[in-house]
């Protein structure tokens, strides 16, 4: 019978499965689930907690296609280092980097309670070693580094993989709003001065010009402050002090387009 995943949040048993004992119809029974399961979803293994189960028990799919059932596996010895881009149902297919044991060997016991070992390398390695993780109330989550966990549970918490987030850049579009709202204040500035020099009826025409100079300015500066929060949304994978520096900016821009235009009001107006 086909069986419904179990996904995080739910957790995987703070304790170890439970060794299966009994080698009856309900074992069998819990096997058939793993491996319709499997088929069904398209996978390479199920462990039976991610189908609900709390016994010690794999079903995976070896290299020539067919199930290979593991009872009570236990990993005995281990060779070598590796890492690995690995991806489980449990996490939604979530992505992380995860440091694995290149070769390992295992006892485990068959549907008839009798005893056998293998010696597994590579990609088949690495999957026995991933679900019998959640023998161990375990899950690859446990096996990452504080930068790579870190980076996973951002992954968690947006649902996505930070490969299909796009990536922060290092040129952001708001930034031409800015230099622009920069250059405004520029010309104000330039306007103000010139103004200062000429007779009262040119001074008259430069002082309209610096209205219509501060109104653009003020329009790019709230179009800054809109894409920017937008922009800041948008690459989710940078860093969140994102919004608080658009806020910043915007509010320095603004007060600065309002006291260039105040004072040309107080002087040249």
């Amino acid at each position: 019978m086909i069986k419904d995943i179990i996904t995080y949040p739910t957790p995987p048993s703070i304790e170890h499965s439970t060794d299966v004992r009994k080698f009856d119809k309900e074992l069998f029974t819990l096997l058939d689930d793993l491996k319709d399961t499997i088929k069904a979803n398209n996978l390479d293994g199920l462990a039976g907690f991610q189908i609900g189960s709390y016994y010690n028990v794999v079903v995976v799919k070896n290299s020539d296609g067919n199930f290979l059932e593991l009872i009570n596996p236990r990993i005995i010895k281990t060779n070598g280092k590796q890492t690995t881009l690995e991806k489980t149902a449990y996490f939604g297919d979530l992505e992380a980097e995860v440091v694995r044991y290149d070769e390992i060997s295992l006892v485990y016991q068959d549907r008839e309670a009798k005893d056998n070992s293998l010696k597994a390398d590579g990609e088949f390695s690495i999957l026995l070693q991933r679900k019998i993780d959640y023998t161990f109330g375990s899950s690859f989550i446990n096996k990452l580094s504080t930068d790579e966990r870190d980076k996973f549970e951002m992954q968690l918490k947006n649902g996505k993989n930070s490969s299909s987030t796009q990536s922060c850049p290092t040129v952001f579009k708001r930034d031409y709003f800015k230099k622009s709202v920069n250059l405004l204040s520029i010309i104000m500035v330039l306007i103000f001065v010139v103004a200062l020099f000429v007779d009262d009826a040119l001074q008259q025409k430069m002082y309209n010009a610096q209205t219509i100079t501060f109104i653009t300015a003020l329009v790019i500066n709230l179009g800054y402050f809109f894409y920017g929060y937008y922009e800041g949304k948008k690459y989710n994978s940078c860093s969140s002090c994102q919004i608080v520096n658009i806020l910043d900016t915007f509010t320095i821009s603004l007060v600065r387009l309002l006291t260039i235009f105040g004072t040309s009001y107080i002087f040249i107006n």
